[in-house]
């Protein structure tokens, strides 16, 4: 009998791994960090590891120790690919993994994302997301030039990140599924009485549409969000499809989980699915004590402590699966790890991890949908515009 319902999984990609010296480990590959080959390599061993779906890391800035500003530091990754053309690039070569890149929000306009979106949509045959990031930092807004933000603003950005979200949903949406008529005997390749106006108007964003994009295969797209503390899990219970939480303990995930149901019920989408992921960085090896020394030895040639939003894991597939079954009871839908070293880590999770979760009943041992939204056991919504 397993010992647990099936949970989903995903990993978060980020340059080398999410420790900061992780490029200098001996399996590491820094020259082919900025290389199309690298994260096609890496995605598919997620992809022969079943995972649900994988996150892309993308920033405005240069990457920094400080999350307000640039630093001076040389020994650290610098530099990346943006995050939704890598998704784009993966998408051909994979089959069945969802791809989630992630999105800065204060700078970018709800109609390019919804574009590039739906594109991926398309490209992957239904397994496209987007992470939008609502902070916004000083250091910035000078490759953009067209907004200040202050510290006070930030809370404001996740307000502005609904309308954005409101935005992208009825820009997927302003195509009906049937608008494409595509009858070369008659000459009509659209209805264009299926293309519809959204006419948004609101303090950030005031956008007629429709789209130049039809409608996605999934309809929609899965939004996600990464969510700490009130503003953003209210973001996530009012709009999202997904919200990464970053609990330490399992009394913490479920105080977590139940903010996120109580919120949701507060907006009125109690019926509708919001799965809720618990982040943990992961260092995997065959035997704990090399875990947690390989930890140290990373912390040594950092020069510091590595410390993170996140609970940082040490120790073996097996423990970690302990720790995975027993906080699923706290309500989670999964979990998205974040492999501390690439490709150790990953590989750790998708040879070590996934044959201790399907031993156990708790993973699937075959894909079961053709869509991201498919995997997660949400249906294909309705078109907001279509008629009877």
């Amino acid at each position: 009998m397993p010992e647990s319902t099936p949970l989903h999984l995903a990993v978060a990609l980020d340059g080398a791994g999410w420790h900061p010296a992780a490029w200098r480990e001996p399996d590491a590959e820094p020259a082919a960090l900025l290389t199309a080959g690298y994260w096609t390599g890496l995605v598919q061993e997620a992809e022969r590891g079943l995972l649900d779906f994988v996150t892309i890391e993308d920033s405005l800035a240069v990457q920094s120790t400080h999350r307000d500003r640039p630093d001076d530091r040389t020994d650290q990754v610098r530099g990346r690919l943006d995050a939704v053309l890598v998704a784009a690039r993966v998408a051909p070569v994979t089959r069945h993994i969802g791809l989630i890149p992630s999105v800065v929000v204060p700078h970018t306009e709800p109609f390019h994302t919804s574009k590039a979106i739906a594109s991926l949509d398309y490209v992957s045959g239904g397994r496209a997301g987007v992470r939008l990031l609502a902070a916004a930092w000083p250091h910035e807004t000078p490759h953009f030039g067209r907004r200040e933000f202050s510290d006070a603003d930030q809370s404001a950005r996740f307000i502005e990140t609904a309308d954005y979200i409101e935005v992208m949903r009825r820009l997927w949406d302003s195509w009906e599924d049937d608008a494409e008529i595509r009858d070369v005997a008659t000459g009509r390749f659209v209805d264009t009485a299926k293309l519809h106006y959204i006419d948004f108007e609101g303090p950030w964003f005031n956008v007629k549409g429709p789209s130049i994009t039809p409608r996605p295969p999934q309809g929609q797209p899965l939004v996600a969000v990464l969510a700490h503390v009130a503003d953003p899990i209210r973001l996530a219970a009012t709009s999202a499809d997904v919200v990464f939480v970053t609990p330490h303990d399992e009394q913490r995930a479920r105080s977590l989980h139940d903010q996120v149901r109580t919120e949701q019920a507060t907006a009125d989408r109690a019926d509708e699915p919001l799965h809720v992921f618990a982040d943990l960085v992961v260092f995997l090896d065959a035997d704990a004590g090399a875990a947690a020394d390989r930890l140290a030895r990373l912390d040594d040639k950092a020069g510091t402590q590595y410390k993170s939003d996140a609970r940082i894991f040490t120790g073996t597939a097996s423990e970690l699966a302990d720790l995975l079954v027993e906080w699923q009871r706290a309500g989670l839908s999964g979990y998205r790890l974040r492999p501390g070293t690439l490709p150790h880590d990953l590989h750790a999770i998708t040879q070590d991890l996934v044959p201790e979760l399907r031993r156990r009943g708790a993973f699937r041992d075959h894909y079961q949908a053709d869509t991201l939204r498919g995997l997660l056991g949400m249906s294909r919504p309705a078109n907001r515009y279509t008629t009877a």
